[in-house]
């Protein structure tokens, strides 16, 4: 039988062995190589196919056969027929907007700066290169126009003036009284993320109810400059207020396995990447349903449909707003409910608000820096645990003085495992000593410090943050790797600290771990191997006054 020490040292190689096995698997996913069809073929795509109409009332649906949509052959065209590509502008986004289907192609973040290239802007909707993700609408209901259909863009300012706070776009088709006439508006608002979109139906027979559609397209490509060790959520989420915030991977929407909410009368959804998100906010209380769909050349749309509402005899309309920009948690609560959950922390969640509070308070109140605040808070939570981290040295330094007499037990009893562990026990009984001890107090401690890294990692406050010194993006690797070779040289420190392990080949791994987790630590971000170098170098310095301490009354008990 192992005895408890073995335990312990077993249990560190297995989850050494089981990262190594993720990481690679990581690897492998990020370097694979993919055949990626052309943008233009990608696009194309996106006409072939359009919503299952429904009638949803008070978030209760009825099925109906779905109805010809935009009957009249005029209304539907390829989106690489025609039309023309508006750019509107505001002082924090330049939306490009075509006129087919009003579809928005392209969304440039005025205020974020692109992950690779820090003097261009962040584009997060786009159509061009390798890559698709645009947003898209229509209606449904016979004669009404889709995401296929051609518009006509109405005069009017494509860029928000000094002194103004909204910019509207108009986009029309049909003309009263030869049938529905539809007007599709895009408002957008100084300082704001959002996109209202809404559609207005005139002159509509009575007997038509139409309802609309609201969508996000996009591939399954990771996004450029993506860590590729550190792995990120990259698919649709779903929230409702009763099943919560739900994830659906591009993968399971590909089996069509995805399961998630479908309707309700709240609730939205998204499109969710590192850093970033694009969602369909439909007004509270509104009955509506929800989809994901693969479509051809490995494109996959997830939305929502809701109801037109009556303002009129034979007059309908409907807003959705849409959000494109950077997952800023107060801004996404403010916007909608759960909408901060896009920011994921797992099942950490709880732990991991309060602690992302704390950083950012920290920040603003005081060091303005933050790399400052990351180390600020790291000494804190230290500080906050130290009695159960003294509890836990301490039975590690005990170990450690025990360990030649360990080492002589071994040795005597050689291969006779069960003899060698009573005479164990005997020891620790004979010392006071609980060798499992020490574990307790680290697994209370291991949830904190994992959220932690979590909110580290997610946190848009840190894209582009500098430190000081060479560390000018605290969100990407140290471009000197000074910082993974401290803590790896930190990781030796804290190896030496502890008693070694009597068997060779386990001696071998540990000092082998430092090394390995060093080039790891290469390619994480660089806010992330700051706060474990901290938190290395203040485990180091409490484990050394404790052992010492314990060390120097262990000689004294000896002299009396």
């Amino acid at each position: 039988m192992n005895s408890p020490l073995e335990s312990i040292r077993l249990v560190s190689l297995v989850i050494f062995c089981v990262t190594l096995f993720i990481l690679g698997e990581r690897w492998v996913d990020q370097y694979g190589k993919k055949d990626v069809p052309p943008a233009s073929s990608r696009i194309e795509s996106t006409v072939s196919d359009v919503p299952t109409s429904t009638s949803i009332v008070a978030g209760k649906e009825t099925p109906r056969a779905a109805t010809p949509v935009a009957t009249a052959p005029q209304q539907i065209v390829p989106v690489s027929a025609g039309g023309e590509v508006v750019v509107l502008q505001t002082d924090v986004m330049k939306v490009h907007v075509s006129t087919v289907g009003g579809d928005i192609q392209r969304v440039e973040l005025l205020d974020q700066k692109d992950t690779l290239d820090p003097t261009k802007n962040f584009v997060l909707l786009e159509t061009g290169g390798k890559r698709t993700y645009l947003a898209q609408s229509g209606l449904l209901g016979e004669g009404l126009p889709t995401h296929k259909s051609v518009f006509a863009a109405m005069t009017g300012e494509r860029t928000l003036q000094e002194g103004k706070d909204e910019l509207i776009l108009e986009l029309s088709q049909g003309t009263a009284g030869s049938g529905p006439s539809v007007l599709k508006t895009f408002r957008l608002r100084r300082g704001s993320h959002v996109i209202d979109v809404g559609f207005r139906v005139e002159g509509a027979p009575s007997s038509l109810k139409p309802a609309a559609y609201f969508q996000l397209v996009r591939d399954d490509t990771a996004p450029e400059g993506d860590s590729r060790w550190v792995p990120t959520y990259n698919g649709v989420a779903v929230y409702t207020e009763k099943e919560k915030y739900q994830k659906v991977t591009f993968s399971d929407i590909a089996k069509g396995k995805a399961s998630h909410v479908k309707t309700a009368n709240d609730g939205w959804i998204a499109m969710v990447q590192h850093y970033f998100v694009s969602a369909w906010l439909p007004k509270a209380s509104e009955g509506r349903e929800f989809f994901t769909r693969s479509l051809e050349n490995g494109l996959y749309a997830a939305g929502v449909i809701v109801p037109t509402t009556s303002s009129a005899q034979g007059e309908w309309s409907v807003d959705v707003p849409l959000y494109v920009g950077p997952q800023e948690q107060k801004k996404l609560e403010q916007l909608a409910p759960g909408l901060q959950y896009t920011v994921d922390y797992g099942w950490l969640t709880v732990i991991a608000t309060p602690l992302f509070w704390a950083l950012s308070s920290i920040y603003k109140l005081f060091v303005q820096n933050w790399g400052v605040a990351i180390i600020v808070l790291t000494v804190i939570i230290k500080a906050l645990f130290f009695p159960l981290s003294a509890a836990s040295y301490k039975s590690m330094a005990k170990m450690r003085v025990l360990a030649p007499k360990l080492q002589k037990l071994k040795e005597q009893f050689g291969d006779d495992r069960q003899k060698l562990h009573q005479a164990m026990m005997e020891m620790y009984k004979t010392e006071k000593i609980n060798p499992l001890g020490g574990c307790l107090p680290i697994v209370v401690q291991i949830p904190v410090f994992i959220a932690l890294y979590w909110v580290l990692l997610g946190s848009v406050e840190m894209r582009h943050a500098p430190f000081a010194l060479w560390i000018k993006d605290l969100s990407s690797p140290d471009p000197f790797y000074i910082l993974p070779i401290i803590m790896g040289i930190s990781m030796i420190v804290q190896t030496r600290l502890n008693p070694e392990p009597p068997d060779p080949i386990q001696a071998k791994v540990m000092k082998i771990m430092p090394v390995a987790f060093s080039i790891f630590f290469f390619f994480f971000p660089a806010g992330l191997v700051l706060y474990w170098v901290v938190n290395n170098v203040l485990s180091i310095a409490q484990q050394w006054y404790i052992t010492r301490k314990l060390e120097k009354a262990g000689i004294a008990a000896r002299k009396r």
